[in-house]
């Protein structure tokens, strides 16, 4: 059985999964997505694995969203099924201890623009296209989509873009806040790279420590978060890393973290 979902380390603690079926446009089939969520919970808290890339196989799709070939002659209860998965799967990516870069290789539609919001940053090529378009096929997002998006771009701009089912390039996903950076398609996985290799030389528990306070604390009010983020420091506290840390300031070098 042909595998769609690949994963290799490109550097030290920087992890890369690929969505391996360009000939379907890296679309979410059962198969995909089984394999994906298995790839997540075996990456999800490997200490040897401190940022994870996503991005698709191919120059032309890093996601076109869900199989709708596939999803043809299902009952009404197997596509509910099918939505669903693919709602846990994006959810997976989100709640991922390490932090989460897409690397938009091609086009993001629906679900796969759904599964880019899940992750914590956004990388394009300059030939990308993103949109959700699901309002002109008869339905709406059902990945997070009406949810993440607003609260990534505000409720205004969402809601105008689910609702024409706009298509944006690599610029105006840019502008709207959907994107971070933008760049040449040749040059696109070695920036990324360049940057999750950034991440991973801190502590890899500050890392997740961060992460958790900021998904978290971006969903309650501001002093309900100052508490979340209060404990995620104390969990620091104890741990060797934390020690490390402010021996090698002291000493003038760089740090060497264990994720201990």
């Amino acid at each position: 059985m042909t595998q769609f979902v690949q994963f290799e380390i490109l550097a030290e603690g920087v992890g890369l999964i690929t969505l391996s079926r360009p000939v379907a446009a890296n679309a979410m089939s059962v198969q995909l997505l089984t394999e994906l969520g298995a790839t997540l919970d075996r990456v999800n808290g490997d200490p040897t694995v401190r940022v994870v890339l996503l991005t698709g196989a191919g120059e032309k799709a890093f996601c076109a969203g869900a199989d709708l070939k596939e999803r043809q002659g299902m009952s009404d209860r197997q596509v509910k099924q099918i939505v669903q998965l693919i709602g846990e799967t994006v959810t997976k990516v989100e709640a991922l201890a390490q932090p989460v870069i897409a690397v938009l290789n091609g086009v993001a539609f629906g679900g796969g623009l759904e599964l880019a919001l899940a992750c914590d940053l956004r990388m394009a090529a300059t030939h990308t296209k993103v949109g959700l378009t699901e309002t002109s096929l008869g339905i709406i997002p059902g990945a997070g989509g009406t949810q993440r998006l607003p609260r990534l771009i505000g409720i205004g701009k969402a809601k105008e873009l689910i609702y024409t089912a706009r298509r944006l390039n690599a610029e105006q996903a840019k502008s709207c806040g959907i994107v971070e950076y933008v760049y040449e398609g040749h040059e696109l996985r070695e920036k990324a790279l360049q940057l999750a290799e950034e991440m991973a030389k801190n502590a890899p528990l500050s890392l997740r420590q961060a992460k958790i306070a900021i998904n978290q604390g971006t969903e309650v009010d501001l002093a309900t978060g100052l508490k979340i983020e209060s404990l995620a420091y104390s969990a620091l506290i104890p741990t060797e890393d934390r020690l490390e840390g402010l021996l090698a300031f002291q000493e003038k070098r760089a740090p060497q973290y264990s994720g201990q």
